[in-house]
């Protein structure tokens, strides 16, 4: 396989630093480089691509600006890991109303196999009825229920997935996901909107029905734009507010 960029005939308008990102993104979504592990030198990928050291570095820039790499001088540049603090401050943006953002606990409630209706395989990209896993976890701030998480993955992306590794994981889901399956969440795309709770979530979070709460639609994406997992959380923000601070997450 020819790896060089500026000779191999790729066709198309963006910067050749473009095309660099996109080749290391595939390497990475290949399984080339796991998670904690260095990537080349930025002199031998320079070299692979055919390409200047400075196309490589502006390249990798923009891979660390979205948190899917990480330098450490000295050391090089590794393949970032879904640790709780980049969890917390890259994907979790519940905050209490003075702005303070505290880790939460979570609970799994529920844990079962099932078919992809049409929202799961449309989010999911995958056929109806495709087999998934379904789960329900409930996140608390300070020993306050405050999240109610839905949760849909394709069977096919978490093979021997159950419902003991979820209870047993030593961290947070995306960290499980990483280093269980090779799968890193890179991004999230959310919708939001304003709704009354269903009985079921007022049983989990405690809360009266019909109580006002912040529902957010959530696709987590791997390497490529690949959707791996659907989430739905509700969220009980009389206390609570949802923070996406734009300027500082841009890279994200």
């Amino acid at each position: 396989m020819d790896n060089r960029l500026a000779t191999a005939g790729v066709v198309g308008l963006s910067p050749l630093y473009r095309r660099v990102e996109d080749r290391i993104l595939k390497d990475l979504a290949a399984g080339q480089w796991r998670s904690g592990e260095p990537i080349p030198a930025e002199t031998k990928l320079a070299k692979r691509f055919d390409v200047s050291i400075g196309t490589v570095r502006k390249a990798i820039d923009e891979l660390v600006a979205r948190q899917i790499l990480v330098r450490h001088q000295g050391r090089g540049t590794f393949v970032a890991v879904h640790d709780e603090d980049r969890a917390l401050f890259y994907f979790f943006r519940v905050v209490a109303k003075d702005g303070i953002k505290k880790y939460p606990t979570s609970e799994l409630l529920s844990f079962s196999e099932g078919r992809a209706d049409p929202a799961q395989a449309a989010a999911l990209r995958i056929p109806r009825g495709a087999p998934i896993l379904r789960f329900r976890n409930r996140l608390a701030i300070e020993g306050r229920a405050l999240i109610l998480d839905r949760i849909a993955v394709p069977q096919s992306l978490f093979p021997g997935l159950d419902e003991a590794t979820l209870r047993e994981r030593p961290s947070t889901i995306y960290s499980l996901y990483q280093s269980r399956f090779g799968i890193n969440v890179i991004r999230a795309s959310e919708r939001l909107h304003a709704r009354t709770c269903a009985r079921e979530t007022a049983r989990a979070l405690g809360l009266a029905a019909d109580t006002p709460i912040l529902e957010i639609r959530r696709i987590a994406y791997s390497y490529n734009d690949a959707p791996v997992e659907y989430r739905i959380s509700q969220v009980d923000t009389r206390d609570h507010d949802y923070l996406n601070d734009l300027g500082r997450n841009a890279g994200t």
